[in-house]
Parts: C-alpha cells; structure tokens; sequence
C-alpha cells in the first residue's frame, strides 16, 4: 500500500509520478475498488482521460456506485466521444445521485453542450442549477464560476466580472481562480490576507510549548525551605526540630544521618525505626495512678554527645530554660521563628 499512499500525496504535486505509483499499485491488487479509483483519479488528473474512463468505469461496475457517472461522461467528452458522454449523461439523470455529483453531472453536460455548438443551451443549465441553489456553497461557486466562463467567451466580459466576483465570494477555500480571471478582465483584486500572520503563529506555538514560569522574588522566599529535588531543607528541618524539643522539654535525639547512626545506644529489646532512633511507639504509656518505681533507671535511649535526662515523678513538670518564652510558636517553613536562647 505504499505505492497507494504515494499515489494520493502526490497528486496535486506531481501528477505523472503519483500515476505512476498508482498503476504500480493496481498491478498488485487490481481486484480492489480502492486501488481502481486511486488509479483512475491519478490518470485523470494527469490528463490520461482513456485510463481514467477505463478504471472509472471499472470501479463503478465492482461498487454499483452511479457517482462514478459524471467523470466518467467528463471522461468521455475530453475524448471527443460527445454520443456516448450524452448517453453516460441521460443515464446519471435517471440515477440516484448525491447532490455534489448533480452539480458535477450539470457542470458536465454544460461544457459537452459548449463542446458542441450548443452555447446557449449550457448557459440555460447553468442558470437553471444556480437559480435552484443547487449544491453547498463550494458547488454553487463552480456553478458561477462556471457560468462566467461561458460568459466571457461569449465576449459579455462585463457580466463575467460580476459572476466571477459571486464565485470567488463563495469560494472559502480558494479552490479556484477566479482572482487570476478577474485580473485577467482588469478587475483590481486585493491580495487576500492570512487570518494570522507569522508572529501570532510563533506566539501560538510558544504558548503550546507550555514553558516553565519564572520564579518571581516572592516565589523565591516561600521555596527557602525547598531543596532542588523538592525535598525540605535539611538545615529548616533541623532547626524546627529543636526548636520543637526545646519547647516540648523533651531532648532532641541528634543527628539522623547515616553517618551518625553509629553513635546511637539503643536498647537490646527495642529494634531501631528507619532512622535509627528507638520506636517510642512501642513503649507502653504510663496511666495517671502509676508510680515510678525509684528502685529502676528509667533513661531514654541516649546519643553520644547528648546529655541524658532522668525521668521525673509524676506532678513535676520541668520549668523551660531561661529566655526561652513559654507557648513558643513553632518555627515556620522559612526559618522565621526559631526559639533563640
């Protein structure tokens, strides 16, 4: 199928070699009806009007699709066989077309009528399907367009401006020329602008790519905390964590890096957390009506460096350490805050 594909980006391009590609493709799959019409479409647009009837008329007999009939009649006139396009047109009239293909099948049967000397008689359908409002908006501006062609051969060239102006209005996509006929009659045609030009485009793909925002002065102040891959500081951690002990009256543990791992004493019976610190979960807590037994040490697990604090009976509450101001908040996200002694 690549032979196909080929085929169908090529055509506007390069019809010859998109022929090309298409008959190669048909020499390997000629009982397809897709592989016919990609044939037949390629030659057409080539000018190869004797292989477009022939895959034309090959493709309409293995589908039984009758909007095959109007190119192949256009088909047929471009061989100057006027009889049989007449015929191929008289049994398209008795057949169920879409709307597109009656438009097509009145641009054919006009252009075969000029063909033959029968000016006024193409002129007649023309106006007849224009005054219908046959067809979308694309057909009525090949109707028109069309029209104005017959026109200004009839050397009316002051009506040829006025319908080649109605068709160019119709036509949207610019898939005719009829701003080069104009000019062609004098007509002083501006040049069409694009809906945006190049900088709005590049804006638009700027805006697609998503970039990343600046970081602003404020945005700075409240990521202080941040480490570059996101994770809190480890100084702003620290710090809140002995401001938190200092406040609490409970000993700060130390340092939990791996480094200083080595120096914490932990029970026997306790297993140590992911940190390495003693999971003080575990240990039962103490109701309002237990005593301490004073014949017992109860120490916390201790850290090299760290003074260890005895327990106190219940009823002492320790008194905070000097300077340090009682309901200290604790420290913020930033470092603002922190206890001072």
């Amino acid at each position: 199928m690549a032979h196909l594909m080929a085929a169908g980006e090529l055509l506007d391009e390069d019809p010859a070699l998109a022929q090309a590609h298409a008959m190669a493709a048909r020499r390997r799959a000629a009982r397809l009806p897709i592989v016919r019409e990609a044939a037949a479409e390629a030659a057409y647009a080539n000018g190869d009007f004797a292989t477009a009837l022939t895959e034309y008329r090959a493709v309409s007999r293995m589908t039984g699709n009758p909007n095959y009939l109007p190119v192949i009649a256009d088909s047929e006139r471009a061989l100057g066989k006027h009889d049989q396009a007449l015929r191929t047109i008289r049994e398209a009239h008795n057949a169920d077309l879409d709307v597109v293909q009656e438009v097509e099948l009145v641009l054919v049967e006009a252009g075969l009528r000029d063909d033959m000397g029968q000016r006024p008689e193409g002129l007649r359908l023309l106006r007849k399907a224009i005054s219908d409002r046959l067809g979308p908006k694309e057909s009525q501006a090949r109707l028109r367009y069309a029209y104005a062609n017959l026109l200004q051969q009839e050397g009316n060239e002051s009506d040829a401006v006025r319908w080649f102006e109605a068709s160019q209005a119709l036509d949207v996509e610019a898939d005719l020329d009829a701003d080069d006929r104009l000019r062609d009659l004098g007509v002083d045609v501006p040049e069409k602008e694009p809906d945006f030009d190049e900088e709005d485009y590049l804006l638009i793909q700027e805006e697609e790519a998503d970039p990343e925002p600046e970081v602003t002065e404020s945005q700075d102040d409240s990521d202080e905390g941040l480490s570059p891959d996101g994770d809190e500081d480890s100084d702003g951690a620290a710090a809140e964590a002995s401001a938190a002990s200092e406040a609490s009256g409970v000993p700060d543990l130390g340092p939990t890096s791996p480094e200083d791992t080595d120096t914490l004493t932990v029970p026997s019976d306790e297993e140590p957390d992911a940190e390495g610190t003693a999971n003080a979960s575990d240990e039962p807590t103490p109701s309002a009506g237990d005593v301490p037994d004073s014949s017992e040490d109860h120490k916390p697990a201790s850290v090299e460096g760290n003074l260890e604090q005895p327990a106190l009976p219940l009823g002492d509450t320790p008194e905070p350490d000097a300077g340090v101001a009682e309901d200290q908040p604790p420290a913020g996200p930033d470092g603002e805050g922190e206890v001072h002694s």
